[in-house]
Order: C-alpha cells, then sequence, then structure tokens
C-alpha cells in the first residue's frame, strides 16, 4: 500500500445515459472532486492521468486494461435497443450501403461498435470522418451520421425524415448478448495508493445507483426539463439501460473486444480485472 492520495477526481459522463450512477450524488470529502465530460474527454483525462477514477467508453477501458482496473457493478449497457446511439441515414441500408459516414468525436466505443457491425454484419466498408456531434453538418457530404448520448436522443425525435438503427439493438440482432458503452475504471497506480478512498467512492456510486433505479422520478423530472421528451419516454429510457455490468454485459463486451481486436481496432487482447471492492 502506497500513500494515501491528496486529491482524486472522479469523472462523470455529461450524458443522462450516465445519470442512475451520478445523479444527485454527494461526495463529503473535500478531497474529492467531480468532472463532468463528454466520453471521449473523459477517457483522455483519465489516460492522461488528470483524473483517477471516471467513468470512460468501455473501448478505452479495453485500450489501456494494463493502466486500468474495473469497479465491480458499474456500467452503462442494454441488451437490445438504447435508445441513445443511432446512426441516421438517407437511404434505409438495405436498398444502399453508405459509402461515407460522419462520426460523433464524443465517443469511442460506439464508433468501433459501428465499425465492426458495418463489416461484419452488413459487408459494407465506407469512408469514416469524425466530426462534432451536429447532424445537419455531418449529413451535409455523408450518407450517413453517428450520434450518442442527449445529442442522439432528441434528433431521433426532431429528425424523422431520416432512417435510423439503433445500435444496441442491431448489437443484440447480430450476436444474440447484450453491450456495454461505459465502464466506470480507476488508475491502478490510484488503486494501489489509496485503496480505501477509492473503495469509499464505490460504496457511494452503487448506493447513488440503486436509490436512483429505485425512485427514478427525480431523474425522470430532470430530463424532462433539460432536454425534453415525454415522460413516459424517460422512465422506459432509464428502465431499458442495464447498470450492473451482469455477465450478458460483460458477454457482450468481450466479444465486442474480441472482434475489434481481429479488426484491427484494438492491438491487444482484452482480459477484464476488476479491483477488489471488498
Amino acid at each position: 500500500m502506497g500513500t494515501r492520495l491528496e486529491t482524486i477526481s472522479v469523472g462523470q459522463i455529461d450524458y443522462a445515459n450516465a445519470w442512475p450512477i451520478f445523479h444527485g450524488l454527494k461526495l463529503d470529502r473535500a478531497d474529492i472532486s467531480i468532472v463532468a465530460k463528454v466520453p471521449a474527454e473523459l477517457n483522455r483525462m483519465l489516460e492522461d492521468g488528470q483524473l483517477q477514477l471516471s467513468a470512460v467508453s468501455s473501448y478505452a477501458y479495453a485500450k489501456n486494461s494494463d493502466k486500468l482496473m474495473l469497479l465491480p457493478q458499474l456500467s452503462v449497457g442494454t441488451v437490445g435497443r438504447v435508445h441513445s446511439l443511432f446512426l441516421f441515414l438517407k437511404q434505409p441500408i438495405d436498398k444502399a450501403k453508405p459509402e461515407r459516414i460522419a462520426l460523433t468525436n464524443a465517443s469511442a466505443t460506439t464508433v468501433n461498435l459501428l465499425k465492426i457491425v458495418m463489416e461484419l454484419h452488413f459487408d459494407c466498408h465506407p469512408a469514416y470522418e469524425t466530426m462534432p456531434p451536429d447532424l445537419d453538418l455531418m449529413l451535409a457530404n455523408a450518407d450517413g451520421a453517428l450520434l450518442i448520448g442527449d445529442p442522439a436522443i432528441q434528433a431521433s425525435w426532431n429528425r424523422q425524415d431520416l432512417y435510423r438503427i439503433d445500435l444496441g439493438e442491431l448489437w443484440n440482432q447480430f450476436t444474440g448478448l447484450g453491450m456495454t458503452y461505459a465502464v466506470v475504471a480507476v488508475n491502478r497506480e490510484a488503486a494501489a495508493n489509496d485503496p480505501e478512498s477509492i473503495r469509499y467512492i464505490h460504496r457511494l456510486l452503487l448506493q447513488n445507483k440503486r436509490k436512483n433505479l429505485a425512485d427514478p422520478d427525480s431523474m425522470i423530472r430532470r430530463a424532462c426539463r433539460e432536454l425534453g421528451g415525454e415522460e413516459s419516454f424517460w422512465r422506459t429510457y432509464f428502465t431499458e439501460l442495464q447498470y450492473d455490468f451482469g455477465p450478458q454485459l460483460q458477454a457482450g463486451l468481450q466479444l465486442y473486444c474480441k472482434y475489434a481486436e481481429q479488426l484491427g481496432l484494438l492491438e491487444k487482447h482484452v482480459q477484464f480485472d476488476f479491483f477488489d471492492a471488498n
């Protein structure tokens, strides 16, 4: 055991899909702070050491699994529809395979999930361009656009003229498994130096998750107020998302990593390594 950390920065995904873990979270210690960013930014900050613990893209964990450990029973995933990861298309894919797809710059997991299903499921090899998540701008010179999170939800409401594919649903149809889009990971050095603080944070995250899932009304009111939409949508949304990183979600992520390695999107085999939270 090393020296206790002077400060701990915790990364929070700044999308509604992570609210069950973080909404209303109170960390009663002055040495622990929360930083809210989109997944791609949190991925970079955890990799660079600016964060000690963070919710991150599953792909970012897989890419840096030699430096990171997973916190048990915490993730963002689905078995089937996810409602917030959409490929928007000008034409249905069975009519015309897209030649060019614009990718959001806010994600890593979903970008590579799309590449996997495009190649292995659709036998489609489009050109890709990474852009900010502005659907009109993305589609100006592309046949399709990938959006995630709150922008994807709002675009699904506002752009009924476009065809759309829910990537969670597509992955489940392709593999029969669930998919984990984000995990909560801790820097191995931080875990070794101050395991008690990491256990404290993990305990609070689990308690907060259980409270929010047992009584989602506060999250639903917040979503309607900040993002729009109907209460019924948000109740379904928070119900269908899964946050426990259970066996089916782990199996889906293992297969995702296998395919990513097969296609050269990951350089190494990934073995899940969990922090000892007991």
